[in-house]
């Protein structure tokens, strides 16, 4: 297939497919007039190195890691390293998943509060502010990540 249809059922842009071949994270063929032209299998490839890029990989571990996937033999070397890689990701997920859950408790600590998913809002002290808190609920206390006192609704 050339580079456009790749770039389109892969979902990335063409310049990332050159790119992806500058780095050698990709090979392409080249047809007498020079238009690269890919395997099938390249969707798959280039999904994963999205994948990896997303995941936060640079693209010279990328390019270490591959050959594991395209051949299926590794080294004791590709494997420690895509144990490291594995368990840095998983840190990250840890603090992503701690975070979040520090969002539900800031979200069910508003709720309480007065403030719905609906679009009810807090007032601020003199009832202008919509989608505010008020400013002694905002600097009140120190009870949880975020301390909104009871505030009232104006509409």
């Amino acid at each position: 297939m050339k580079i456009g249809e790749l770039a389109k059922r892969a979902g990335v842009s063409v310049r990332s497919l050159r790119y992806y071949e500058q780095q050698g994270l990709l090979d392409s063929d080249r047809t007498p007039g020079g238009q690269r032209v890919y395997a099938e299998d390249a969707v798959g490839r280039v999904r994963l190195i999205q994948l990896l890029y997303a995941a936060g990989l640079p693209s010279r571990t990328i390019l270490a890691l591959l050959p594991c996937v395209t051949t299926g033999h590794a080294t004791r070397g590709m494997y420690e390293k895509v144990r490291r890689e594995r368990a840095s990701i998983q840190e990250r997920i840890d603090e992503l998943t701690r975070a979040r859950d520090q969002l539900d408790d800031v979200m069910e600590q508003v709720r309480r509060a007065g403030i719905t998913e609906e679009g009810d809002h807090v007032a601020d002290g003199e009832g202008g502010a919509a989608g505010g808190v008020t400013a002694g609920a905002a600097q009140g206390a120190a009870a949880g990540p975020c301390a909104v006192g009871k505030a009232s609704t104006a509409a």
